[in-house]
């Protein structure tokens, strides 16, 4: 058993490691898609909710997951989950800093409805000025809508809730 618990410790360590090919200052475990590791001799088989239903990245994280077990020595298998849905609010805080660092601004809030980009108050990530407008409600990716900071007049794209 303990063995198990170091083997599998040791798994989630590699999975720090594993970069969102969209965003690639967050791991797949800042990003909260993984959801659960299952070890079983050298067999494992991590389970993964995708952000978004259909969301391009989640076969090149699928497959990065893959590749960095398999260079440790595990035979892989992903396994996807859609219930429950993914949230935002699986994400890390570090998650959320790292993705402020790297200039999009963190999701704001818990809860995602139709209207809430209408008034949502983002600050800025370049600059920290809550003097932003909603622009898009689509950014780079669907996960994103773009905004613009009325003070440095950057462009960047907010981290919606979901």
């Amino acid at each position: 058993m303990v063995n198990n618990t170091i083997a599998t410790n040791a798994i989630w360590k590699i999975l720090e490691t594993v970069k969102d090919p969209e965003v690639p200052v967050l791991s797949v475990i800042d990003l909260g898609v993984i959801r659960n590791v299952a070890l079983e001799e050298q067999q494992v088989t991590v389970t993964i909710t995708p952000t978004y239903t259909g969301c391009p990245a989640m076969d090149m994280i699928s497959m990065h997951i893959k590749m960095a077990l398999n260079a440790a020595g595990y035979q892989t298998t992903i396994q996807t989950v859609l219930s429950p849905a993914w949230t935002t609010d699986w994400m890390t805080e570090n998650g959320k800093q790292q993705l402020k660092a790297y200039g999009i601004a963190p999701p704001i809030g818990k809860s995602f409805d139709q209207t809430y980009l209408d008034n949502l108050i983002v600050p800025c990530p370049q600059c920290n000025s809550t003097h932003t407008v909603l622009v898009s409600q689509f950014g780079s990716t669907a996960c994103k809508a773009l905004y613009k900071c009325e003070e440095c007049k950057e462009p960047f794209d907010y981290f919606k809730c979901h």
